[in-house]
């Protein structure tokens, strides 16, 4: 497979499945078919599968990745309306298929499963793969195991969207029952028949059959409002919505992740000595964004991102100390120059800044000003506050768009985050003593 041909094959810029297929050949029963070589997720079924046509593929991915690649012959995709689906779709298609590269020097015992435990009110559990031989284990699960999942922080974020449509019960919640319960995790336990559905659904949902979890809620839905059990009705109704509209922006840390991770070893880290790029065996991403309400009390912070994952060990706050007023870029300026003080932090491979040209233009200025060489993206927001364009490079936008994305949205969730902090501190410190509780 070569540039030329993918681009004839126009793949869509959506979330999916694509599916990496070997030259033809004849089966014993002298039918023509092709092995399936490898199957995979993606935030953009486009942005994806370009990135294995790269010219630098062995030093980004590896020499098994390499070697898969020179063998696809044809490729397919599946379109999902989620990264969530997608994710789900991907282990039921591994698992059916067992294609050579996802199962290549990986085995099952090291990946994760989702389980669902026999009890009056059934729990939904991860269990790895090393522990479904246990006897006792097998014994009490009630029906199909889901997976494998290759990614188990990613399973997790999963798990936390599907309970916030269906809320279940897990192997913690007997310790924390009365929170859950109030975050609505776990729906009214005196109600048996709405949470056996839950679960129902979710078995459903795990095996890739949402038209069925539909028809089944648009049932369950009527069946309540006949009975004019109305509030059970509308919870139904809400689940629909939630279904129909699933929010899976945490799940942009690990999309397209699996076995192959999408970040190997890549030369591009600069030496704080000289500046100069030397081997790294991750890439660095950092973002920064500003938070403040009229200029009061404004704040910034620096997160990092390496391999699809936040690393929280980076994150940094600052307290912004040289504008008076609501100054984005001014304070961008004060946060950059604070921050590439600190040598011993080490330095990036990309920086993201939230914003415009501006900003994009603040940034390359207090660089250049301080001798920095590393390449600025911004992230540009629509009305609502959404990602519409990522400005400042075409190709590292391309090649990095989910990492770039989350990073941004991590950015501005510790920003605000750390703003409501200061600003309650600040409110709490005014109130006289004998007001405090």
């Amino acid at each position: 497979m070569n540039k030329k041909s993918l681009h004839k094959l126009k793949l869509p810029d959506k979330p999916g499945i694509y599916f990496f297929l070997g030259a033809p050949k004849r089966s014993a029963g002298g039918k023509k078919g092709r092995d399936i070589l490898y199957i995979g997720k993606a935030t953009s079924l486009r942005d994806r599968v370009r990135s294995y046509l790269s010219k630098d593929i062995f030093d980004m991915r590896g020499p098994l990745v390499e070697k898969m690649v020179k063998e696809v012959d044809k490729i397919d995709w599946q379109v999902t309306d989620s990264v969530l689906e997608a994710l789900i779709l991907e282990a039921e298609l591994i698992k059916k298929h067992q294609p050579k590269y996802n199962t290549k020097e990986k085995s099952d015992k090291s990946f994760n499963f989702v389980c669902v435990i026999k009890d009056k009110l059934p729990k939904v559990v991860i269990i790895r793969g090393s522990k479904l031989k246990n006897f006792s284990i097998r014994k009490s699960l009630s029906g199909k195991v889901f997976g494998p999942y290759t990614s188990g922080s990613q399973l997790h974020e999963a798990l936390k969207i599907i309970r916030k449509i269906f809320p279940f019960l897990d192997d913690k919640s007997k310790n924390y029952i009365e929170f859950y319960r109030q975050i609505n995790l776990i729906p009214d336990l005196n109600d048996h028949k709405l949470y056996l559905q839950n679960i129902k659904n979710i078995k459903l949902f795990l095996s890739g059959r949402k038209k069925q979890v539909f028809k089944n809620l648009k049932k369950e839905m009527h069946e309540y409002a006949k009975l004019r059990e109305f509030e059970k009705a509308g919870e139904i109704k809400r689940q629909l919505f939630a279904l129909k509209h699933i929010n899976d922006i945490a799940l942009l840390k690990n999309a397209g992740s699996s076995i192959f991770s999408p970040l190997r070893p890549f030369p591009s880290e600069w030496d704080p000595r000289g500046f100069k790029n030397k081997k790294t065996l991750v890439f660095r991403i950092e973002a920064y964004d500003i938070a403040h309400m009229s200029g009061k009390n404004m704040v910034g912070v620096m997160i990092v991102v390496e391999k699809g994952e936040p690393v929280k060990s980076g994150y940094k706050k600052f307290r912004i100390k040289t504008q008076a007023e609501a100054n984005d870029t001014g304070a961008l300026a004060e946060i950059l120059e604070r921050r590439f003080a600190h040598k011993e932090w080490g330095y990036p491979n990309l920086l993201v800044v939230d914003g415009g040209v501006a900003q994009i233009g603040v940034a390359k200025s207090v660089l250049r000003k301080i001798g920095v060489k590393v390449p600025i993206v911004s992230v540009l927001k629509d009305d609502r506050h959404k990602p519409k364009a990522i400005m400042g490079g075409e190709e590292i936008a391309s090649r990095y768009k989910s990492d770039i994305l989350l990073a941004n949205n991590e950015a501005h969730r510790f920003a605000i985050a750390f703003h409501k902090k200061v600003r309650a501190r600040i409110f709490l410190s005014s109130l006289p003593y004998s007001s405090r509780v």
